[in-house]
């Protein structure tokens, strides 16, 4: 009796490759809210809602599960940019507590409002590379 192996020559199985989805491209492309495959069609089609389907290279995206991870990764990083922030402003020129309250509610809404689409983008990036939550679920 004569046992087959499998090289990696054979058509039939074939490994996956590990470099076929870069994982820091992935990421960068997800930052700038690009398709995560080709970097060139745009992953959002309004603010925070992914398209099914990239518009380049007809990637199928609606398969990431993004879910509450982008808005807790802008709370965590927000919350430790801001309150070391309002820590030292306070210490320094104690202003008016109702300027301080005006301003870092301003600046926390908007620095919340820029990382919210970029982290989605991110988070779809990482779930696309990885081939998670079907995402190169027919490669093989």
């Amino acid at each position: 009796m004569m046992l087959q192996t499998a090289t990696l020559d054979d058509a039939a199985s074939p490994l996956p490759d590990p470099d076929d989805r870069p994982f820091w491209p992935s990421i960068r492309r997800g930052w700038q809210c690009r398709c995560p495959n080709c970097g060139g069609g745009p992953m959002m089609r309004s603010y925070l809602k992914v398209r099914d389907t990239c518009p380049v290279c007809g990637e199928e995206l609606f398969h990431h599960r993004a879910d509450d991870g982008p808005a807790y990764l802008t709370i965590l990083i927000v919350g430790h940019l801001m309150a070391p922030l309002m820590l030292f402003v306070f210490t320094q020129w104690r202003p008016d507590p109702l300027t301080s309250a005006t301003v870092f509610s301003v600046a926390c809404v908007a620095l919340s409002l820029f990382l919210l689409p970029r982290l989605k983008g991110v988070l779809v990036g990482v779930q696309w590379s990885k081939r998670m939550h079907g995402f190169g679920q027919d490669d093989g």
